[in-house]
């Protein structure tokens, strides 16, 4: 997810600027009694104090109106909410997520047991899975509120469009569907006919990329759902949700290659936090997705119905069935009494489905499927940067990240215990090398692999520390390095290397009760050196601070990443800001691996307007020329 946790995790911490909540209050926190005020028992026996002043009447509440505290509170954070909303719209970012700010903390620092009403609930899930899609929308247009490696949801685009419907292809799908074997109902409608129209012409690229990633994880998906007992073809609800990429992230906020939302992952056992959202990763997912398509199932009888619920909620379809009596999917398309979004919906799986069915007649025999990625998984309990991981194994870091997407952070989770996945083999190297390393170093600690040249001041000189740190770690006697060897780099938590990338994106914390410099540097995976700089901090104290800026480590070479200087952000913000107001017409060279995504990402553009602008491209070649309007 966005950095909007570390905003979010900020914010629960700090209850109306003064002191700290956690996400849930305390168990001993109830919400008040929802009862009516009414006057004292007595009232009519006392008198007034002086007999001579007529006594003043008192407002009464009337019996028939009882005070609702809940619903007060929620339509309070509502208007702050829409308020955020507005100024989003308008391009005032700092003002939204100020509005944000405010109504979280209306929220959260109300005193309220979230528990205790289900409104509340509602209300947090709502506000943060529609702050999380306003924050994805302005990253694709290169203002977002934080960094973030993600991919726009394919059905989205999809989802838009009443496409056309050509007779002929219709014709040629109807006899196709009598000798397609399918374990859920195949039928042929005019919307099926338009949306398999649709994914063999303009959308082709779409259907060509989610065929290419599916192998790598179709056989776990397949396992997965032979095992929990639903149909095999529901793999293709995961095609057209996100063509199969654990990154997706719809307009909504929905994530991962199931499209969770997030108040509907909690209720099957996926998790989220600052460190980790399980929505990411393909295996848990694809297990709650299973569970969860059951159990509509189970509910409406129809596997069409359980597909229509699981996109709008069962509460959605349930209401359409009970107002017109049908439980049938295509009756309520008839009716039109369903979301346009679900009506599409049922049609988009259905044509995706006889399309990946019958490859030759769709001229898809040629797409050449990824393979599976093979992993060990080694169970840690205790944080370490990836970059370190990576080292161990002598793999990338973008390697793990990879293999971890569930990872929102270079760092694995400090409070929990976490399955890394590592390269297929490399379990043993890993645990090996990683117990050269202290167990409360592995934040910050590095190997460096001796290159043809290098010499213990050279490697000093790399990473600010001293050579006699270098030696000590490593047990080095005077003499030549060795070329290949690896040495142990102990870099203090409050020294500095040039070697780390950040954000160039500002990341905003809110400072909890109890926080210092170190412990903050720590939690982020950032020195202290930094924290200050950016901050104009002296010491480790931060009393009287109640917000903190900094930029979140990346991997190097990530888009947008950037080796940060020690100024203050506000600095680095006028830099980025300078280079985002650039414009103009460029062509690009396709670089082999790039796709549209990737390149419409690293010039601020959309991949609509990349198709638009190059003859509605959807299979990219390396050497292929993109031409690249209004780059900023």
């Amino acid at each position: 997810m966005f950095a909007l946790f570390a905003w979010l995790a900020a914010t629960l911490a700090c209850q109306s600027g003064q002191k700290p909540v956690s996400f849930m209050p305390p168990a001993a926190a109830q919400a008040p009694s929802l009862v009516a005020a009414s006057s004292p028992p007595d009232a009519a026996k006392q008198k007034p104090a002086d007999a001579a002043a007529p006594p003043q009447a008192k407002p009464q509440v009337p019996q028939a109106l009882e005070v609702d505290p809940v619903g007060d509170l929620i339509a309070r954070v509502e208007k702050e909410y829409q308020a955020g909303q507005d100024n989003y719209r308008a391009g005032h970012l700092e003002a939204a997520k100020g509005n944000f700010d405010s109504a979280f903390n209306q929220l959260l620092g109300s005193g309220f047991d979230l528990n205790s009403d289900d409104r509340l609930q509602r209300e947090l899930d709502r506000i943060l899975d529609g702050i999380n899609g306003l924050e994805f929308a302005a990253l694709q247009q290169g203002d977002g509120f934080a960094e973030q490696k993600s991919e726009p949801a394919p059905i989205d685009e999809a989802n838009e469009l009443t496409p056309a419907v050509d007779l002929n292809v219709k014709a040629k799908a109807e006899a196709e569907i009598k000798l397609t074997h399918s374990d859920l109902p195949l039928m042929m409608t005019d919307q099926v006919a338009g949306f398999i129209n649709y994914f063999s012409n303009r959308g082709r690229g779409v259907v060509e990329r989610a065929l290419t990633r599916s192998g790598r994880y179709e056989d776990m998906i397949r396992r997965t759902l032979r095992e929990e007992g639903v149909p095999q073809d529901l793999i293709y609800l995961a095609q057209a949700e996100s063509g199969f990429h654990p990154l997706a992230v719809s307009r909504a906020g929905a994530r991962g290659m199931w499209q969770f939302m997030g108040s509907r992952a909690k209720g099957y056992g996926l998790q989220r936090s600052w460190w980790i959202d399980d929505r990411q990763d393909p295996e848990k997912a694809t297990r709650a997705a299973a569970h969860h398509l059951k159990d509509l199932y189970n509910e409406f009888g129809d596997w069409y119905l359980a597909m229509a619920a699981y996109n709008s909620g069962p509460g959605t379809v349930m209401n359409a069935v009970k107002r017109t009596g049908y439980a049938d999917f295509w009756e309520l398309y008839r009716r039109n009494v369903l979301p346009k979004e679900t009506r599409n919906y049922v049609p988009i799986i259905v044509a995706v489905t006889i399309m990946a069915k019958n490859p030759e007649q769709y001229g898809l025999e040629t797409v050449v499927k990824e393979k599976p990625v093979p992993y060990d998984t080694v169970k840690i309990d205790y944080p370490i940067d990836l970059r370190l991981a990576a080292e161990c194994v002598d793999a990338a870091a973008s390697d793990l990240q990879d293999l971890n997407p569930s990872l929102l952070r270079l760092t694995t989770p400090k409070d929990k215990e976490f399955e890394l996945h590592l390269p297929a083999g490399t379990a043993e190297k890993f645990q090996s090398a990683v117990a050269a390393i202290p167990t409360d170093k592995r934040v910050w600690w590095r190997y460096h692999k001796v290159q043809a040249g290098d010499t213990l001041a050279s490697i000093s000189r790399t990473y600010r520390i001293p050579s006699k740190s270098i030696a000590e770690a490593n047990n080095l006697e005077d003499g030549p390095l060795t070329p290949e060897t690896k040495l142990v780099i102990p870099i203090a938590p409050g020294k500095e290397t040039d070697t780390g990338a950040y954000a160039r994106a500002t990341t905003r914390y809110r400072v909890r009760k109890g926080d210092t410099v170190e412990s903050v540097a720590e939690n982020f995976g950032i020195s202290p050196k930094r924290l200050r700089g950016w901050n104009h901090l002296k010491g480790s104290s931060l009393a009287g601070r109640r917000v903190l800026y900094l930029h979140l480590p990346v991997a190097p070479g990530s888009p947008g990443a950037q080796v940060a200087s020690s100024g203050s952000h506000k600095s680095r913000s006028r830099a980025g800001a300078a280079v985002a107001s650039k414009s103009g017409t460029v062509r690009h060279k396709v670089k082999a691996g790039e796709t549209l995504t990737s390149i419409a990402n690293s010039y601020k553009t959309t991949v609509s307007a990349l198709m638009h602008d190059n003859r509605n491209v959807a299979t990219l070649r390396p050497g292929m020329i993109l031409v690249i309007r209004d780059v900023r």
